[in-house]
């Protein structure tokens, strides 16, 4: 006996049908995988198809298949499932979420893993949840991205000057992926940063766990000691810096630990900085 096939429901803002997860080259807006892309279903096939990517493009249709982690694949996948009450009418992506924004950025914004209720739904990083709302109205403040709200992947929004990348692709349990899956996810942010590392000039870490993955992502491009990370450090490095910004979580917001002049601060001294030591 087969299993039965999940019912299929109208995505909000486009109202095609698809199925939660989302099948690969089904017609969601903005999926940049087809049916063809090859998918990694081990840590050396993480590995191996993350080192031969030549184009954000490739790279971002081989992340949003990717299968190497089998607890967070099964995790974000019963979240599509099972959704939150509030989105029980819609299609959930229920993939791991590429990186978002201008393929020659820069600015690099790196977060820490989807929210399973945010970009594990909509399938754009930072959208669908507080986190994103609080970070794209200040993305906007400061010119770097169309309008302030991410909504969905069919809002049209368009990034200027910006990417935002992420160390984990999938949501995961507790928002907790363990060691082993952090290892097996690095390959796709190194080949990420391989591709757009000659564009950026300024790299913004959101917590302290990005400033970490930056500095590993930057490793010998700081003279000295390694800078350590608080909410407005700039670490200068070699052709590039490195800012430091209190995660936009719900927590840090409704507390007034990050207020929204926090993070006009930290946007316009990277908007600064990337105009004062362009690429090139």
């Amino acid at each position: 006996m087969t299993s039965p096939q999940p019912p299929e429901l109208p995505h909000p803002r486009t109202g095609q049908l698809f199925a939660s997860p989302v099948p690969a080259g089904a017609g969601w807006p903005g999926d940049p995988a087809t049916p063809a892309t090859p998918i990694a279903t081990t840590a050396n096939r993480v590995a191996r198809l993350a080192g031969r990517a030549e184009t954000i493009a490739e790279l971002d249709a081989e992340i949003s298949v990717c299968r190497g982690c089998p607890r967070l694949v099964s995790w974000r996948e019963q979240v599509a499932v099972d959704k939150r009450r509030a989105f029980l009418g819609q299609p959930y992506w229920g993939r791991p979420v590429p990186g978002w924004g201008d393929e020659h950025p820069g600015i690099f914004i790196l977060g820490l893993a989807p929210a399973a209720h945010g970009a594990n739904r909509t399938g754009r990083i930072f959208t669908g949840d507080r986190s994103g709302d609080q970070l794209f109205a200040a993305l906007h403040r400061a010119g770097l991205v169309s309008a302030p709200d991410s909504v969905d992947a069919a809002d049209g929004l368009r990034a200027v000057g910006v990417r935002i990348g992420s160390p984990v692709r999938c949501a995961p349990p507790a928002n907790a992926p363990t060691p082993q899956e952090r290892r097996t996810c690095d390959p796709w942010l190194a080949a990420e940063w391989r591709l757009i590392a000659d564009d950026v000039r300024v790299v913004v870490a959101l917590g302290g766990f990005a400033w970490q993955v930056a500095l590993h992502l930057l490793e010998g491009r700081f003279d000295g000691p390694k800078p350590k990370f608080g909410h407005g450090v700039v670490a200068e490095g070699d052709g590039v810096t490195l800012l430091g910004c209190y995660h936009p979580s719900q927590q840090n917001m409704f507390t007034g630990r990050l207020t929204p002049a926090m993070l006009d601060d930290v946007f316009g001294a990277a908007v600064r900085l990337s105009r004062e030591h362009p690429a090139g």
